[in-house]
Parts: structure tokens; sequence; C-alpha cells
């Protein structure tokens, strides 16, 4: 049985789906040290004008080192509006936005408390919209310690560090994206860039 433990994250990108369809268990990190300008509050998206990142704000803790299960979301900013209204940009043009739209808009209107809760139910729809069902689980306590059939992706799928580097397991393959005559094929971005742009396909790219 093969597990990976990954951290939560927002719109995860492609790199953290292969993941969830590749391993048997998947415990995803509760108790790490949140820390800002990672996956686990923002995602990379293919906007007109390039690679457009969205960062979802936080509460800032009371302390120094919270754990990720604690971390708030902010309303500053109308940050729903903004990140929908910018997905739609992006994305309206494509040949599965409009199939899948009404999907997603409702996470852009309700309020949720809690980053870990939102980035989880924002997972399991997508998982649903591209035919996959991981075994996922919350993390009871950090691990440090891993078995050999145990990997650990928490810090290895990061928006810093490059990915042919920290998880040589991971190849993107090129598919269809609408402003590729533009900026080339972007890869890596997030896993809604697959979905909008290739549909029920995007399950052949993972695997």
């Amino acid at each position: 049985m093969k597990v990976a433990y990954l951290s939560s994250a927002y719109l995860a990108p492609v790199q953290y789906y292969t993941k969830l369809n590749a391993y048997d268990e998947i415990f995803v990190e509760q108790h790490d040290h949140y820390i800002k300008q990672t996956y686990r509050n923002r995602c990379t998206i293919a906007a007109p004008d390039g690679e457009l990142a969205l960062s979802i704000p936080t509460v800032k803790p009371d302390t120094t080192k919270c754990a990720m299960k604690e971390i708030r979301i902010s309303d500053h900013g109308n940050w729903r509006r903004l990140h929908w209204n910018a997905i739609e940009s992006a994305y309206n043009s494509t040949p599965f936005f409009e199939y899948y739209k009404d999907d997603f808009h409702p996470f852009y209107e309700k309020k949720y408390e809690f980053l870990a809760d939102f980035n989880e139910e924002l997972c399991r729809l997508i998982c649903g919209l591209i035919d996959i069902a991981p075994n996922v689980q919350r993390t009871a306590a950090y691990k440090v310690d891993f078995a050999p059939h145990e990997h650990d992706f928490r810090e290895a799928i990061h928006p810093k560090k490059e990915f042919w580097l920290t998880d040589p397991e991971f190849t993107p393959r090129p598919y269809y994206q609408v402003f590729e005559d533009r900026h080339g094929f972007l890869p890596n971005l997030s896993i809604i860039d697959l979905l909008f742009n290739m549909g029920p396909e995007s399950l052949l790219l993972l695997l």
C-alpha cells in the first residue's frame, strides 16, 4: 500500500492531484505550522496576461506558530468576488467552463470559517468531477518519521520550488490551454486549468 502525505491546498496544482489518483491512502496535514505563500491559501491560474496567483486572505493568528487546522479565512478585500471574477475572466472561453461553473460558484458565495474546511470541500468536489475517489483523511498529529511505503509531499509541492527537483516522479503532460498561443504551455497550474480546458479527459492526464 502506497501512502502519501500532503499539505492542505486551495485549488491545488495538477501535481497534487496526480498523488490523489496514484496513492492508495492520502493524509492531509492539519498540524503543520501555517506558512504564507504556499498552496495552502493560493493557487495559480492561466489568465489572459499569463500566470496569475490568487491568494485567500487569512486572519492573523495570535501566536507566531499556528496549526493549519486553526487558520481562519478573512473577509478582507472582497476576495471571493475578486477570485471568481479572475477565474471567470481566465476560463469563460474554455471548452468546459460553462459546464462546471455552477459547481464552483457557490464556494465564492458561502462563507467558510476555516481554510482547511474550504480547501477540503473544494478538493472533494474536484475529485468527483474528475471521477477519482481517493481515500483521504486528515492527520491526527504531525508526522516526522516515515516508513518506506510512506511518501512525504507536504513541502515538495510548493509554488516557490521547482517540481522537477523536489518531485522527480511528476512529469507534466501538455494539454490544450486557451491562451497557449500567447504564452506557450504553462505546466502545473491549478487543477481547474486542466478541468476547464479538458473536461472529462482530465483523468487521462493524471494517469
